[in-house]
């Protein structure tokens, strides 16, 4: 599935991932492919995602971290996240 990760400033990503987990306002939730279509508004926490070939552009590699788990990580204060047809949108503040 595709995740793009977009703050007001930038895209902050774009590629294909094989989860995404993210801080929703009623609890952390994971996406996975072919998920049921979905908005839903973020909280304050973390956005977490596994790929197999996660490629990270120079200018935002500061901005993320690793997981223990192996995954990516990046902090975000709230924003809304859409997914449909294996296309995930990540509106972070």
């Amino acid at each position: 599935m595709y995740l793009e990760i977009v703050s007001p400033e930038a895209t902050l990503f774009a590629g294909e991932v094989t989860s995404v987990t993210v801080p929703g306002v009623n609890g952390e939730f994971q996406l996975l492919e072919n998920h049921a279509a979905i908005v839903s508004l973020l909280q304050e926490g973390n956005v977490k995602f596994k790929g197999n070939n996660v490629v990270l552009e120079k200018s935002n590699k500061d901005k993320f971290s690793k997981g223990a788990n192996g995954e990516t990580v990046l902090a975000i204060s709230s924003g809304t996240i859409e997914m449909r047809n294996n296309k995930i949108i990540v509106l972070a503040d």
